[in-house]
């Protein structure tokens, strides 16, 4: 972001500004209250198409689904499935310093409570995120009734969820607030800068005692936001640790039939691909397959939904493909598209392929994905050139060690780089090397720092 965008935020005096938020947070919750009747309309609709989970969505409007224990209790909530494995370390670890302290986790998506809910055995469930349920929604009876009943302690958000409600109620009960791995899209800096909001962002930042940007870009978003300076501290970006804190329960046995159905052949992985970015991967594996025509590719869209249709698309045009979710064989040389349906089997998949390409990056409305699980796998790592917020993590793997990433900005580039890879076995070892060397050096002491400031500035005396 350039120096016009940065102070691009106007400022206003503090009695001011205050004043202004605090209308224009009666503003809101007048609006979310009085449209709640229709959310709840709406929140069934969602059930019907199965966007909402069939038996617990009403758990969306505050209703519990189990009985609260006595004793302190910290609320952790991520949207989603990112948001929601990288808050898993930090759980991990809060467990193991305050035995004593319930945790509750919710999410906001069925696809983010099934995946974290397999991704943690039965027993370790229990044991260290003893109640998760899903998060209500912003409106003040949803919020009123969740809060009332748990009682958290303490509240942890991941990353960018600023819901008015659920902070000025927090606030009001005194119930000290977090955001960890905060960030915020330039998009959303824009739209919280306005001069209708920013004195809204103001009076919500103010009332966190703790915000941990995931980089120094996003510390300065919070900074012009008005958030109070010494609430601010940096950790690193937890999406790095997520791979040193996954539960594995061990690979399965077609994805070890198919690393070895695979082991002579070429193989490379396009993850986390957006609607249309698939084409540009099948493009340069066509023109891949002149020169090593023993290259086969493992395309895992971003969903699991998108994958069944990208698999009748190809047959439609009468190739041949494997679908992962019907645990189809690549059973002839002919089949050389390995597409993969299902959610939470990327890491393991990562081990089959020695070159990840990273999608979400590849168009210009895109801003990237985690490039920290491929590089955990040892994989040498491609991506795109529009990473968005995943843009510091791009430059601190490349500071670390140029070779640990690399960047492509057209489709040709990107055959390219893999098939630069594929044809020399040195370059090859020398990437997934430096990758993998990078991900352990940064990954290193995060979720120390981060249970440090949640003991300093959340936890104490709790």
């Amino acid at each position: 972001m350039n120096r016009a965008e940065q102070t691009s935020a106007p400022s206003l005096s503090g009695g001011c500004a205050m004043e202004l938020g605090v209308l224009v947070y009666r503003l809101y919750r007048a609006l979310t209250y009085s449209a709640s009747p229709f959310l709840h309309l709406h929140m069934r609709w969602r059930r019907l198409r199965g966007l909402e989970h069939s038996r617990r969505w009403p758990e969306r409007f505050g209703h519990p689904s189990a009985v609260r224990p006595p004793g302190p209790l910290v609320w952790f909530h991520a949207v989603s499935l990112g948001e929601g494995m990288a808050a898993i370390p930090v759980i991990r670890r809060c467990n193991e310093m305050k035995p004593e302290m319930t945790i509750l986790m919710t999410t906001t998506t069925v696809s983010a409570f099934e995946v974290i809910k397999k991704q943690l055995p039965v027993g370790v469930l229990h044991q260290f995120i003893k109640f998760e349920q899903f998060a209500p929604l912003d409106t003040p009876v949803a919020i009123d009734r969740f809060l009332g009943y748990w009682k958290p302690n303490a509240i942890v958000i991941m990353e960018n969820e600023l819901w008015p409600n659920l902070i000025m109620s927090a606030s009001q009960l005194r119930i000290p607030l977090a955001l960890l791995n905060a960030r915020m899209s330039t998009k959303s800096f824009k739209r919280w800068s306005s001069p209708l909001l920013l004195p809204l962002a103001s009076l919500l930042l103010s009332k966190f005692s703790l915000i941990v940007p995931l980089s120094t870009l996003q510390g300065i978003h919070y900074q012009l936001l008005q958030a109070p300076p010494f609430v601010i501290n940096f950790s690193g970006d937890l999406k790095y640790v997520v791979n040193k804190f996954y539960v594995s329960s061990g690979t399965s046995e077609s994805i070890r039939d198919l690393k070895a159905e695979l082991s002579e052949m070429k193989v490379w992985i396009a993850s986390s691909l957006h609607r249309g970015e698939e084409e540009v991967i099948l493009g340069v594996h066509n023109l891949l397959l002149q020169s090593h025509p023993d290259s086969v590719v493992i395309i895992v869209p971003r969903h699991p939904h998108h994958g069944h249709q990208i698999a009748q698309k190809l047959r439609n045009d009468g190739q041949s493909v494997a679908l992962r979710s019907r645990n189809e064989k690549l059973t002839s040389k002919k089949t050389n598209i390995y597409v993969v349906d299902t959610l939470g089997e990327l890491r393991e998949f990562y081990g089959v392929a020695p070159v990840a390409v990273i999608g979400g990056s590849f168009f210009p409305e895109l801003t990237g994905h985690n490039l920290s699980e491929a590089a955990a796998a040892g994989c040498a790592v491609i991506t795109g050139c529009h990473v968005g917020h995943f843009s510091h993590m791009v430059k601190a793997m490349q500071q670390e060690n140029p070779l640990s990433i690399t960047q492509v900005s057209s489709e040709l580039e990107l055959k390219e780089a893999v098939e630069l890879l594929m044809s020399n076995p040195e370059i090859l070892e020398a990437r997934q090397r430096a990758s993998k060397e990078v991900y352990e050096s940064l990954s290193s002491c995060i979720i120390s720092n981060v249970w440090n400031l949640l003991n300093l500035h959340i936890f104490r005396g709790k």
